[in-house]
């Protein structure tokens, strides 16, 4: 197992353990700081370094979130050890067919995982990429980017498929809304036993499954779940060229279906940005 800067708080060992069966040639990494931990990931493979890592940061200095925003991550209380976010990327070769709604498939991983045997979903999904709290507070973001490389194994047989880094941040302690367009929320309002390390623990495994059984089936069978904590459905929105409608779920291919004054559209763009109608 590959571990720099370990602290022994993080379970990389036990997370090596479950994983490593299913992905040979598994790392686990802890950093004190990076500045994002999918931008290293990045940097690895376009390098031609495409084994699989799980990345976590204890501090992220230049964070990153879709449509180049930034993800704030602030480090571990002095003298505490304790980290107010768990900030981590996933990287590995993946092959699906079809590549639509993996950020929605992560999405339902993660909020099934963190969420307990609650009967009623408290974490919601908000398409593409965002996970919420009740109120519209967003407790964490997805990123998904692939990476390609020139004169290595991946480029010479395209089955083998894509370097897809999947970055996960959230809020595992209260942090301060100033300056924030979206109001925060943490994961010890969901669980009041929830640390970053052991947030970690419990997403790891299910999130490689979640990722080999996307490549296998694509994202049809995690339409149902998604539509489950679907957080825009049935809600006016807004999105960002300016068009008004009304959000109706997700299809098969996860595109967001909004219906507007030209009748229904399927969004699939992630250069367009969806947001709750002010009022809905």
């Amino acid at each position: 197992m590959s571990a720099a800067a370990l602290i022994p708080s993080w379970p990389a060992e036990d997370i090596w353990q479950q994983v490593e069966p299913l992905l040979p040639g598994f790392s686990v990494e802890v950093l004190a700081s990076v500045d994002s931990t999918s931008s290293e990931l990045m940097r690895r493979a376009r390098a031609g370094r495409t084994e699989p890592t799980l990345l976590v940061a204890e501090t992220q200095t230049a964070g990153r979130g879709r449509l180049g925003r930034q993800w704030r991550s602030a480090g571990a209380y002095e003298g505490t050890g304790v980290v107010p976010a768990l900030t981590f990327s996933l990287g590995l070769m993946l092959a699906p067919q079809d590549w639509s709604g993996l950020s929605l498939a992560v999405g339902v991983t993660v909020a099934e995982c963190l969420d307990g045997a609650s009967a009623e979903p408290r974490i919601r999904l908000k398409w593409p990429n965002d996970l919420w709290l009740a109120g519209d507070r967003k407790l964490g973001g997805i990123l998904v980017e692939t990476a390609t490389y020139a004169g290595g194994p991946a480029a010479a047989d395209a089955q083998q498929g894509r370097y897809v880094v999947v970055g996960i941040g959230l809020n595992v302690l209260p942090v301060l809304a100033d300056g924030l367009a979206t109001p925060p929320g943490c994961l010890r309002e969901v669980d009041g036993n929830l640390t970053a390390a052991r947030a970690l623990k419990r997403l790891a495994l299910p999130l490689v499954q979640a990722l080999l059984g996307f490549a296998e089936h694509g994202f049809a069978p995690f339409q149902p779940r998604f539509a489950r904590r679907d957080v825009l459905a049935g809600r006016g929105v807004t999105l960002s060229n300016g068009q008004q409608g009304t959000a109706h779920g997700v299809s098969d291919e996860g595109a967001l279906l909004v219906h507007t004054a030209a009748g229904m559209q399927a969004i699939t763009s992630a250069e367009i940005s969806v947001r709750p109608a002010a009022g809905a």
